[in-house]
């Protein structure tokens, strides 16, 4: 496969760009894409049948099922992440291997169903967190050592509006592409 077609394939809405300046709008325009995304997601996958959710999105990647499992254990998380941040002096955070966990049982063949409504509850929190965070809470941050690299809330909070913008165009592209 052409290694541009299997980036645009990778990443169908890019890679995640921290803006130079976290303005007030860019934070709750984040925030609103937080908060809708389980709503979007279960519009994208509540008709799909067993075979189309065990579809992978692209050549050599997660099925749909899996990508669906992968965002609540992403996104719990995150959670975990932000709590740390906001009650902790600059903690290192725990790095977990998502690729593993995607190859766990329940990931590869669970019922989405749980995990439509894990996101449901903790996107809720989420937003309710992150709607009442002011600019100082909004640049506490947590280390991740992956990259031994600080990460503020602020871009915390952008990068999970464009994580589940991203895998929710994983599913809508797989869908244009299969007419489905």
């Amino acid at each position: 496969m052409e290694d541009s077609l299997l980036e645009k394939m990778r990443y169908p809405i890019g890679k995640f760009k921290a803006p130079e300046v976290y303005t007030t709008e860019y934070i709750k325009a984040a925030i609103t894409e937080i908060a809708s995304f389980p709503k979007r997601l279960k519009e994208q996958v509540g008709h799909l049948t067993e075979e189309q959710l065990d579809t992978p999105y692209r050549q050599d990647g997660w099925t749909i099922r899996q990508v669906i499992h992968h965002c609540g254990d992403s996104h719990v998380n995150c959670y975990i992440r932000l709590k740390w941040a906001l009650t902790e002096e600059i903690p290192i955070i725990k790095y977990y291997y998502e690729d593993r966990w995607a190859q766990l049982e329940d990931n590869l063949t669970m019922p989405i169903q749980p995990s439509l409504l894990l996101l449901e509850g903790l996107h809720y929190r989420l937003a309710y967190l992150m709607q009442r965070l002011n600019s100082v809470e909004l640049k506490k941050s947590f280390i991740h050592p992956e990259h031994n690299k600080e990460i503020q809330i602020q871009e915390l909070i952008g990068l999970y509006a464009w994580h589940g913008n991203h895998h929710l165009a994983h599913i809508t592209e797989l869908k244009k592409q299969k007419e489905w």
